[in-house]
């Protein structure tokens, strides 16, 4: 972990990085998602694809919107990130239940990459948890959800 890093102002006095919770949690999940796209480049996939096939094939088909709020993403932005799996036949979008929403669906294709990714993501958690200690990256996780309940 790094330490708070300080530095002099320009007249000699010491001057402290604000404790912002949002750059904190911005560096951080920075860092982590770097770590697991190393892991996931093995299998073709970044971090967010891998855990945007996995939530499909956990929770079924279902429309952008429901897929952006399940992720905790701006619905354009899931829009942009499925553009690849689609285009690599990892997810179909189509029709939802009426002309004005889109379905995503995990293709059989996208269920295979998925199965063979796994490999690669429990190594990503193990070198994570290893860096970070398992109890404590338990508690983080359990911390971050109640960042997102409450956000």
């Amino acid at each position: 972990m790094r330490k708070e890093r300080t530095g002099e102002t320009g007249d000699g006095t010491e001057m402290r990085e604000t404790p912002c919770n949002n750059l904190a949690l911005r560096q951080a999940a920075r860092h982590v998602s770097q770590l697991y796209d190393r892991y996931m480049a093995e299998a073709g996939l970044r971090g967010t694809q891998f855990s945007m096939l996995s939530k499909l094939n956990r929770l079924g088909p279902m429309p952008i919107g429901k897929l952006a709020e399940a992720m905790v993403m701006e619905r354009t932005a899931l829009s942009r990130a499925i553009g690849p799996l689609e285009r690599d036949g990892l997810v179909s979008v189509g029709e939802g239940a009426n002309k004005r929403t889109r379905q995503v669906a995990l293709t059989p294709a996208g269920a295979a990459k998925l199965k063979a990714a796994q490999v690669h993501w429990r190594r990503a958690q193990k070198a994570f948890e290893t860096a970070f200690g398992a109890a404590d990256a338990e508690a983080l996780r359990a911390s971050l959800r109640r960042v997102v309940d409450v956000a």
